[in-house]
């Protein structure tokens, strides 16, 4: 059966009718769940739109019991693959499978929560699935328990599995670190198809592999996340800097006070010194009634300028003069550029969703499913002002089209125990490069700023910055060794370990799928 199998993968034409062959592909996984052979368009392209694929047949699960099913009928053709695909949010296609099985894991109804106590001290966290979207998480959690994850994402159109298989990072990352830093326990199905309850204390081998693993060693079904009180309320609050130097002293010295002596989210961005309607000053400003006067910028011939970003939480019983006194006192050690600060209040589940809007805007004007060639990097401390010389203010001083975030994160808040790779330092910085095409307009082609990403990779690497991708996407082996440095005879072990064919996550470009 497995050769028959074998020629009707490769020989299948998607356009024809179902016929017996699909049926016994069907009968012989033994689903709960659906097998799609026909529309599967969807499951060959991500967010990113630079690659494209033909999946075999898309399933969508009914459980764990499915993709452990998926993942063994998997292991008896000769090459076939399998990958877990979320929301789609991939940039390089990592969550594709040409000619492959993808999965489904995003599910159509509102997740599964369940609240428990942990062991340790960590307080509460939330059972939720592999396939739940952060958004739906967040919303339950706090309407129906009070509680929400301590560690987010910007976006949260994103699935649980899909960020723990990078890392997950935000401006609440200097405090908790990232969403890999929030879990204590996970369900996986490995690419032998057996179904793993993993701990830091019970198969630990297994849950830090996984954790930013790139779906190289399971697939992530459940996840028990960290939680804390959610707040009522958050001041989003905005200000400007003409020099870099003074931007990075002042995000630094807020990550490195104590909880309660800082603000409760940090992170900053760079935006073009002009009047440029996306890339410009009209970028900072937080509200519609809120203007940005262009004459504070005479002071400064910078091509570029920066903005740091930050947010305190509070309560609905907390007076609106606290709240002031609060901010004040914490901006009073600051040295931005003066009648630069924009503030506004809102809802904390609407601070945690301000992306969403943005989304909405960006589906209105066509611009989010036009191709995303985005960039990101952690570099380290030693290394940002020359990035922020060569890269901010040179390759990129005219924009992207879209934000150039940049702010310092602590390696403390990391457990070097997963398979996330950091710079060295015990300071890093996360740059991400956002960029936007517009499909109507005259701007560069996807091709040039995809070269444009590779010279700034190139001129980090010949200026010798110290940084290391994030949502890391290489063509070769001897990138990613070079990469994981020397952990990377670890990550082949955990690799041969754990999926020995090599059946997980072909679209990573990591290892090639080995005969049965």
């Amino acid at each position: 059966m497995i050769a028959y199998l074998e020629h009707f993968v490769h020989e299948n034409n998607n356009d024809s009718e179902p016929n017996e062959h699909e049926q016994l592909v069907s009968s012989s996984m033994e689903l709960d769940g659906s097998i799609d052979f026909r529309s599967t368009a969807f499951a060959g392209k991500d967010f990113g739109g630079l690659h494209a694929t033909s999946p075999f047949a898309v399933v969508r699960p009914s459980g764990t019991h499915d993709i452990a099913s998926v993942i063994r009928f998997a292991s008896q053709s000769p090459n076939l693959t399998v990958a877990a695909r979320g929301n789609g949010h991939s940039i390089n296609g990592q969550a594709m499978a040409n000619r492959g099985l993808v999965i489904d894991m995003k599910r159509g109804s509102e997740p599964v929560i369940d609240v428990v106590r942990c062991d340790g001290g960590y307080g509460y966290a939330v059972d939720v699935g592999g396939g739940a979207l952060w958004e739906d998480v967040l919303k339950r959690c706090v309407s129906n328990f009070g509680l929400a994850p301590r560690s987010w994402t910007d976006y949260l159109g994103l699935t649980v599995g899909g960020t723990l298989s990078n890392a997950g990072v935000s401006g609440q990352t200097f405090r908790y670190g990232p969403q890999t830093s929030n879990v204590t326990e996970l369900e996986v199905v490995t690419g032998t198809g057996d179904t793993v309850i993993c701990s830091g204390d019970v198969n630990s081998d297994l849950f830090f592999s996984v954790l930013g693993g790139l779906g190289q060693f399971g697939i992530i079904t459940r996840a028990r996340v960290l939680v804390q009180p959610a707040p009522d309320m958050v001041r989003w609050i905005r200000v400007v800097y003409a020099e870099f130097e003074e931007f990075a002293r002042d995000a630094e010295l807020l990550i490195t006070r104590p909880e309660g002596e800082s603000f409760d989210y940090v992170e900053g961005f760079v935006f073009v010194n002009s009047d440029d309607p996306v890339n410009g000053w009209a970028s900072v400003v937080l509200d519609p009634d809120q203007l940005f006067d262009p004459s504070m910028m005479t002071r400064t011939e910078n091509p570029v300028l920066y903005c740091l970003e930050v947010a305190l939480h509070y309560n609905k019983g907390n007076c609106s003069s606290t709240v002031d006194t609060r901010v004040e006192r914490l901006l009073g050690r600051l040295r931005f550029m003066e009648d630069t600060l924009f503030q506004v209040d809102l809802s904390y589940i609407e601070f945690l969703l301000r992306v969403k809007e943005a989304e909405k805007q960006a589906k209105a004007n066509g611009i989010w499913d036009a191709p995303h060639p985005w960039l990101n990097l952690f570099v380290s401390k030693s290394s940002i002002a020359d990035f922020d010389h060569f890269v901010f203010k040179k390759i990129l001083k005219d924009g992207i089209g879209g934000p150039m975030l940049v702010y310092p994160i602590l390696r403390s808040r990391w457990d070097e125990r997963t398979s996330v790779v950091l710079p060295d330092g015990d300071i890093f910085y996360i740059v991400a490069l956002l960029r936007f095409t517009k499909p109507y307009q005259k701007s560069p082609s996807v091709r040039d700023l995809v070269a444009q990403n590779h010279e700034i990779v190139q001129v980090c690497a010949r200026k010798g910055l110290d940084f290391k991708l994030y949502l890391p996407h290489y063509n070769s082996e001897e990138g990613w060794k070079q990469h994981f440095g020397d952990r990377w005879d670890r990550f082949v072990e955990m690799k041969s370990r754990y999926d020995p064919m090599a059946i997980l996550a072909p679209g990573q470009k990591i290892f090639t799928r080995q005969q049965s």
